[in-house]
């Protein structure tokens, strides 16, 4: 029977199981570092150093973990600080590695034009709305998980993803596959 991430955390907790939080990291890493993949427009080497930091962060605060939401929603709020506190030392945003990031990728589940261009659209939006469309449309998160994540009120995660869908759809409506 699996653990939960409820009892996986406990397990850490309680008794400093380090293989309960290599689980945790199984577990999420590839979501993590797919919104910090999102965030730093795919700075690769960026967003895995700031998921790498993610997790020892949330190591060492494991027991402020109190469960009033999903364990993702949290490592997903850890990520994001992460995320916001590099973006202020650096005072930028670094640009995209298009081709890496399509390396990564499966050919067969997007077009590569459809997918060049959704990167493109979605590097356009403006932070608040890009990090709500992907919490909340990549990445399945709810609104309020969205909000929670981004200590922001409900209304506003509600009012960036409505826009940021609306902005891509413009951007995107010129795409026609081929």
């Amino acid at each position: 029977m699996e653990l939960s991430d409820g009892q996986l955390v406990a397990r850490v907790v309680v008794d400093d199981d380090q293989h309960a939080f290599a689980e945790l990291v199984r577990r999420n890493q590839s979501t993590v570092r797919g919104l910090l993949r999102q965030l730093t427009r795919t700075d690769m080497a960026l967003a895995d150093d700031l998921a790498q930091e993610t997790f020892i962060r949330a190591y060492k605060n494991i027991r402020s973990f109190r469960g009033d939401a999903r364990f993702s929603t949290w490592l997903y709020r850890i990520a994001y600080n992460c995320f916001r506190e590099d973006a202020r030392k650096r005072k930028e945003l670094v640009g995209i590695d298009e081709e890496h990031w399509q390396a990564e990728q499966d050919p067969q589940t997007v077009d590569p034009g459809l997918r060049q261009d959704l990167m493109h659209a979605l590097n356009l939006l403006p932070l608040p709305e890009r990090t709500a469309v992907v919490l909340c449309c990549q990445n399945g998160l709810s609104h309020n998980e969205a909000a929670r994540v981004l200590d922001i009120p409900l209304g506003t995660v509600k009012t960036n993803v409505l826009r940021g869908r609306e902005k891509l759809k413009r951007t995107l409506a010129a795409w026609a596959p081929s």
